[in-house]
């Protein structure tokens, strides 16, 4: 974004800059992004994934054997790269410098192996509510079906992961990173940032072991979430979840079943957690985890695939 909120003297990651996986056939990911929506291209070897009309990468696709999360990515101001090595270094957190000659980075892991990056980067989280899609001045509310637009998501909202100890994994990510939990509800957690981003950035699901759960992509309306459903459907993803509302973060959602058994949300009026404002955090019961209206999930919603091989 064009604009750089901060909230003065407090040290802590800005941005889920982006996040990269391995899957087994790059061409079925190409496929199944660019029919959700985004602007998916090939580089080195890889695929990057992006939204039209936005130049931030916010997800590195590679090969692997099968799917897996690879690493974890997060933007931070230039001057706090080297006030974040001092504090790392102060919890006994080892953490290495890049190699990459035109990024200034961190490279560390998480307590269960994950690896992250705190690379120098502009704040890629919004720094105000978005906006909805103003609607279009027309007789008709509603176009014909073949006249409808293709939906496309306007950025990143944020992933959720899988973590065997959820307890662990707040401590670290909030003492290490700065992040602040925003709320938890039984076995999840969601975290923001504290220079102004969505209610979450970045959650966190109780599980085996760590993996990749969902990317959540917002969108400017109720209809657009109808619509890219329809949208998957037609292109044979018809598998998923919704239309709901979720209570923690306040979102409308429609999940797609990806190839792998991971998700992908249209998302959109989430909640907003301004620089200045310390959000009032809550233990919420577990009905209040996963939505506030909608459809029953699927049975294997929170199954994690990445961790029933191991």
């Amino acid at each position: 974004m064009s604009t750089q909120s901060r909230r003065p003297g407090v040290l802590g990651v800005h941005s889920l800059d982006h996040f990269a996986i391995a899957v087994p056939d790059l061409k079925v990911a190409r496929a199944f992004y660019e029919r959700f929506g985004l602007d998916v291209r090939q580089d080195d070897g890889g695929l990057d994934v992006r939204a039209f009309g936005h130049p931030h990468r916010w997800l590195r696709i590679v090969p692997g054997e099968r799917k897996a999360l690879r690493h974890v990515s997060f933007g931070v101001f230039e001057d706090d790269l080297d006030r974040f090595a001092a504090h790392l270094a102060g919890l006994g957190v080892q953490a290495r410098q890049g190699q990459d000659p035109d990024v200034r980075s961190l490279w560390l892991t998480d307590p269960h192996g994950v690896a992250l990056e705190l690379r120098v980067a502009d704040k890629s989280s919004p720094d105000a509510k978005a906006p909805p899609t103003a609607p279009k001045a027309a007789l008709r509310g509603a176009p014909m079906r073949n006249e409808a637009e293709v939906v496309r998501p306007r950025h990143l909202s944020h992933a959720l992961f899988f973590t065997p100890s959820l307890d662990a994994t707040i401590d670290f990510y909030t003492r290490a990173l700065g992040l602040r939990l925003s709320d938890r509800s039984g076995g999840a957690a969601f975290l923001h940032g504290v220079h102004g981003s969505e209610h979450h950035m970045i959650a966190f699901s109780q599980s085996s072991a760590a993996g990749y759960h969902h990317s959540a992509w917002d969108v400017g309306s109720i209809d657009e979430i109808g619509r890219g459903a329809a949208q998957m459907a037609r292109a044979g993803h018809a598998a998923g979840w919704g239309l709901g509302r979720h209570v923690l973060g306040s979102n409308y959602f429609h999940y797609v079943r990806d190839p792998w058994g991971s998700w992908a949300e249209y998302s959109f009026d989430i909640d907003y957690v301004p620089a200045d404002l310390d959000w009032p955090n809550l233990e919420a019961a577990p009905e209040n985890g996963l939505s506030l209206w909608g459809p029953e999930p699927p049975a294997d919603f929170v199954t994690n695939h990445e961790g029933a091989g191991r």
